[in-house]
């Protein structure tokens, strides 16, 4: 039977529910507050592997875009990213994260200097190739996998960071905004599935990207939990 695009869609569901980010021992511990100060902080810092360099993702994921009218669709979620003139008041996403970093006691300094684990760089290099190297699996690799998760699982760890860790709303407010930013980059991912993705090979690519950017985050995760749990309090 021909895979069609609507059937696409339900097997990335299924891809997903067998692969959940959120899932994983770092982000339950996180979430039920079993971090220690000192262990959520590296969580943090190891973490901004993706929002602080996030212009080796969406920045190339633009330039591989073969098509004006997609490639405005994708400027304006650089543009986003880049200014927060969207979705949050004039700040970018990576100073959301900082103030979200200097909420809990970590420099601006101490970030841009984190040792990152083996496992954040593997993502980075993965995830900048991937961005940059076809379009189809760009897309597939950002919207399709990585940020189609994040909406669902916001609030929890807002949650967690108001009430095991003591910030305020104003201070989680990184989270906040992907709540709803990163179910717009999602949904243009799934219009672009619609339009980029012409035959059944494009779609079994589609699949199999997304199948590997998820392995690939949850191997970062596994490798940012050993971290933190070798943080000493």
């Amino acid at each position: 039977m021909t895979l069609t695009n609507e059937q696409t869609l339900k097997e990335l569901e299924a891809v997903h529910a067998r692969k959940p980010l959120y899932s994983h021992p770092l982000w339950v511990a996180f979430a039920e507050g079993k971090l220690t100060l000192p262990q959520v902080r590296e969580c943090i810092k190891q973490r901004g592997i993706i929002p602080l360099h996030n212009h080796n993702y969406h920045g190339r994921l633009y330039v591989a875009c073969p098509d004006p009218k997609w490639r405005a669709r994708i400027a304006e979620v650089c543009y986003e990213e880049g200014t927060g003139r969207l979705y949050a008041d004039g700040v970018s996403h990576h100073e959301l994260y900082l103030r979200l970093a200097k909420a809990l006691g970590i420099s601006r300094r101490e970030m841009y200097e984190t040792n990152y684990c083996a496992g954040a760089l593997a993502f980075k290099a993965y995830f900048s190739d991937v961005c940059g190297r076809d379009f189809l699996e760009g897309v597939s690799a950002h919207m399709l996998a990585a940020e189609t998760p994040g909406p669902r699982h916001g609030k929890k760890r807002n949650n967690a960071l108001r009430v095991h860790y003591g910030l305020s709303k104003t201070d989680v407010l990184f989270s906040t905004v992907h709540e709803v930013a990163d179910i717009d980059h999602s949904n243009i991912g799934f219009e672009l599935l619609e339009e980029f993705a012409k035959t059944e090979a494009d779609r079994r690519r589609v699949i199999r990207t997304v199948e590997e950017t998820l392995d690939m985050m949850l191997f970062m995760y596994d490798d940012i939990y050993r971290v933190v749990r070798a943080v000493k309090n």
